[in-house]
């Protein structure tokens, strides 16, 4: 039994991004190590806005330890991403975001995956409880 597909209504945030001509590979078509960029984008650009990561000179930043990505429709120059975001599991100083990319006015979900954080104080790179304000604004995206 295949899993089911996921849709839009199952995103509580999303963030528009336009690709770009060099995001095109030789097939016409998005690389896909660029899909992973379009994750990191949708997920700091969240953590900086809603939750106040520092990334300059914070003490706590995320690392990424685990990500996936499973292609379902190709996605090409000039199309612009809208780049659904979720939280899957929040733990104590892990979270396990899930984001859905569609084409803009597309129903149908182009690429889905997730991404793990471990946050960690920058200097020592050991484990840390997930700061109150981000901790904070990911639950707004647990989904129940």
């Amino acid at each position: 039994m295949s899993a089911p597909v996921e849709t839009r209504d199952r995103y509580p945030h999303f963030l528009a991004i336009p690709t770009r001509w060099k995001d095109n590979d030789i097939y016409g078509h998005v690389n896909n190590v660029e899909y992973y960029s379009y994750f990191d984008t949708v997920i700091c650009s969240y953590l900086i806005q809603s939750g106040g990561l520092d990334i300059h000179k914070g003490d706590v930043v995320g690392v990424a330890v685990e990500t996936k990505c499973t292609y379902r429709r190709s996605v090409a120059f000039p199309d612009v991403i809208d780049a659904g975001l979720r939280v899957g599991k929040l733990g104590n100083s892990s979270v396990r975001y899930e984001i859905g990319l569609f084409r803009q006015g597309d129903a149908e979900i182009a690429a889905e995956g997730y991404f793990v954080h471990v946050f960690v104080t920058r200097g020592t790179q050991k484990p840390v409880p997930i700061p109150a304000g981000i901790r904070t604004a990911l639950e707004k995206l647990v989904m129940a």
